[in-house]
């Protein structure tokens, strides 16, 4: 088991007490994580980073005082290296651009299990991205029932489609033609 010293720092951001106390227990079974600070809005966030320099922060978007959006947005502005990714419970595309354009780097579901939250720490931990497969799958849904798109969408075969989720996903190049069984110049 990796030393406690070692461990990513992660800071939860989160309105829900029980939720966050859920995330915790169960960040206390990562072998590469562990929590080293809560905040229940973004201006106790915001508070926390002029004190303690987390590697990743889990951060939700509908919370009092000061919502997740204009929490990562100012978080970014100061320190522009900041790893975020929103966890939340809503998947509408509405909420997933204001995020992105406020600079996170994931999006997880919280209906997600903690083995997705994992790989999504390790992926944007790494400096990739991450977003659910759910939240992809809806978009690609919008995206193809969206007239605006149409000609868009009729330019990508479904393969091609495919491989466009796994890397929004965050995967490599190469771990896409592994998973596919394609080579990984046929992905480039």
């Amino acid at each position: 088991m990796t030393s406690k010293l070692l461990k990513r720092k992660v800071i939860i951001v989160d309105d829900h007490t029980l939720f966050r106390n859920g995330l915790r227990i169960l960040f206390n079974n990562l072998e590469n994580y562990h929590v080293i600070a809560e905040a229940a809005n973004g201006k106790q966030f915001l508070d926390m980073l002029e004190k303690i320099v987390p590697d990743l922060v889990l951060l939700d978007i509908n919370m009092p005082v000061m919502d997740g959006i204009e929490a990562a947005t100012l978080a970014h502005e100061k320190y522009p290296d900041l790893k975020i990714i929103t966890l939340s419970m809503y998947g509408e595309e509405d909420y997933y651009y204001k995020m992105v354009n406020a600079g996170v780097k994931g999006f997880v579901l919280k209906n997600s299990d903690i083995k997705e939250v994992n790989a999504a720490l390790d992926v944007v931990y790494e400096g990739g991205s991450y977003f659910s497969s759910e939240l992809l799958q809806n978009l690609v849904n919008s995206l193809k029932s969206s007239p605006k798109s149409k000609e868009f969408h009729s330019e990508l075969s479904e393969r091609e489609m495919e491989i466009l989720i796994l890397i929004c996903q965050g995967l490599s190049n190469q771990e896409i033609g592994d998973k596919l069984f394609i080579s990984k110049r046929t992905v480039d």
